[in-house]
């Protein structure tokens, strides 16, 4: 049953009833999209700020090239400048599609899998794309069931890491509470209230489970750039920032793996590749879905701190969740 309230205590006071809990998923929806706008707007400044400069000298340096060239060649009617200009295109395009500097066929069978591979996980890279009607028409008919099944792999993924985690630590709960109650010489189920802590109902804290899931992709990123560093040139730094774009679906397509000829293993190459990059997928998915339960707590909080939502029950200063359907406390 709603209850009356006045103009000036509605504007502060939540509504109770049935509308209660659609209120305040309305409230955290408008705080969160609001949230997001300022993180846009703080994120353009940022890359702005830095990279806009180093556009703006990258522009001057190919204009200067290009107009020491006409200069050079142009103008003493070496060479004609709409035939330049057709060259230039014809180049751009050539090294967009990867047919100059000796770089592997990227439609070949295993180039063809490494593609449909960053079309289902999302990642899409970009360097490779299809120049035909039929194969865009493919990717489209393709794309949408492919999309839907990865995804579904990467919830069914998280739910397993999940209750494997969820044991594991439940496991070491239950070992450090028996080994409390022998220190304190209380035989092991000989229930005392005042020290058993209810093991079979103890869930792990989501913080806990984000935390094992970021250690986890580190080490997964960490192998993985080594590995690439090797086997692509790169330095370990860039390795590690293609590790981030590629496991957090990004896919820039500025850096890409396995484009280039004389690898030393090119089927265990190809074979690890693809391993880290799901396995890092994998992690990093897991870790955004806690991460959005994080921030669905901190924005309960803000509400709450705000008086925009009524308190149903008291939040602990450790903001330690509790139960949720997956198993973590939330």
């Amino acid at each position: 049953m709603l209850l009356s309230l006045s103009m000036s205590e509605n504007r502060r006071a939540p509504f109770i009833g049935c509308h209660s809990q659609q209120s305040e998923d309305t409230a955290r929806f408008v705080l969160l999209a609001f949230c997001i706008l300022c993180y846009w707007l703080l994120g353009a400044t940022v890359f702005h700020i830095l990279e806009s400069d180093c556009e703006k000298n990258e522009r001057l340096n190919y204009t200067d090239t290009i107009d020491r060239f006409l200069d050079k060649y142009v103008a003493t009617g070496l060479v004609n400048e709409t035939e330049l200009e057709r060259l230039l295109q014809k180049n751009a395009y050539a090294s967009k599609k990867g047919l100059v500097d000796s770089k592997r066929p990227r439609w070949d069978f295993p180039g063809s899998f490494y593609f449909v591979g960053t079309v289902v996980t999302t990642i899409g890279f970009g360097m490779t794309t299809p120049s035909t009607v039929f194969g865009k028409v493919a990717l489209i008919i393709y794309g949408v069931p492919g999309c839907a099944a990865m995804i579904l792999f990467f919830n069914l993924f998280l739910e397993r890491l999940i209750t494997f985690m969820a044991f594991l630590m439940k496991d070491c709960h239950r070992r450090k509470v028996e080994k409390r109650r022998k220190t304190r010489g209380i035989p092991v189920g000989d229930g005392h209230p005042d020290d058993y802590e209810q093991v079979d109902n103890w869930k792990p804290s989501v913080f806990w489970v984000m935390l094992y899931l970021l250690i986890a992709a580190s080490i997964i990123a960490g192998c993985a750039s080594a590995m690439f560093s090797h086997g692509e040139k790169w330095s370990y730094f860039d390795s590690i920032y293609f590790c981030f774009v590629t496991f957090s679906t990004i896919g820039l397509g500025d850096q890409v793996t396995i484009q280039g000829t004389g690898y030393e293993n090119p089927v265990l190459y190809s074979l690890g590749s693809f391993f880290f990059m799901i396995a890092g997928a994998c992690c990093v998915y897991s870790m955004y879905m806690v991460g959005s339960i994080v921030i669905k707590m901190c924005l309960t909080w803000i509400l709450l701190k705000l008086n925009c939502i009524q308190k149903v029950q008291s939040i602990p200063q450790t903001m330690s969740p509790p139960v949720n359907s997956a198993g973590t406390r939330v």
